[in-house]
């Protein structure tokens, strides 16, 4: 029970609402002007995947509502450089405003349904219902007050699931990009090993030189002696410490 209930205490069930519900709220307030014209936003969110800076604005919101918190998250935030791309990134538009028109209409329709059952089981039918017109109240219908809530919420965390999973697919890096990503991580790899081989060479030849000084000094048996050799240590091991610092501000 506690793992069927767990999505309702994770904000990520919140943010993916969100998501899926901002591009109805336009979709919405066009219908709300131009009622008879329901196919021109299809048309036009079509228009605007082709362009190709969009697919940046998808995948950073696809990162921050849909999957909140991933480290690796699997979503492009690169223009679209090739036509693949692009169509992809409509496709992704047009599937974004399908499951945001399915989530509007059960979250609106869904509460609405057992609103209805509960005024039911009170005595009062709702006359402007047609599902439940001409039948008569009954305490029954108290039975089908949760029903409609528990469609609800399942509709809204596999809504969430299939988004995520369809911006992964859609939004996800294209062939050139993850080989563009494979070649800098590359040469990242390859600076980090040049800086570690410079690294290990200069805190190497300062500890051969401190060796090679404290073994002449102890030899020599001479305090003046032992007295330049004991600078000559001091001032090879702060160069080293100067190069250690160096190098682990390069890395940081």
């Amino acid at each position: 029970m506690g793992r069927f209930l767990r999505p309702l205490l994770s904000g990520r069930t919140y943010t993916r609402l969100l998501h899926l519900w901002m591009p109805v709220a336009a979709y919405s307030l066009w219908l709300f002007v131009q009622p008879g014209n329901h196919w021109v936003p299809v048309l036009v969110v079509a228009a605007v995947g082709l362009v190709p800076v969009v697919r940046v604005a998808e995948g950073v919101q696809a990162r921050l509502l849909l999957a909140p918190g991933d480290e690796r998250p699997e979503f492009s935030v690169r223009p679209a450089t090739t036509w693949r791309d692009r169509i992809r990134t409509v496709l992704w538009l047009e599937t974004r405003l399908v499951l945001g028109t399915v989530t509007a209409f059960a979250t609106v329709w869904l509460p609405i349904l057992s609103y209805t059952a509960a005024s039911c089981a009170v005595g009062h039918v709702p006359e402007d219902m047609r599902v439940v017109a001409g039948t008569q109240p009954h305490w029954a219908y108290a039975l089908l007050v949760p029903v409609p809530l528990v469609v609800l919420y399942a509709v809204l965390v596999g809504l969430g699931a299939l988004a995520t999973a369809a911006a992964r697919r859609l939004l996800g890096p294209s062939a050139a990009e993850r080989l563009a990503a494979l070649e800098e991580r590359t040469e990242q790899l390859l600076e980090r090993n040049r800086i570690a081989r410079e690294l290990h060479d200069s805190i190497g030849h300062a500890l051969t030189v401190a060796v090679v000084q404290a073994g002449a000094a102890r030899a020599a048996n001479s305090p003046e002696f032992t007295d330049r050799a004991l600078t000559a240590i001091e001032e090879t091991g702060r160069a080293a410490l100067e190069d250690l610092e160096r190098v682990l501000g390069v890395l940081r």
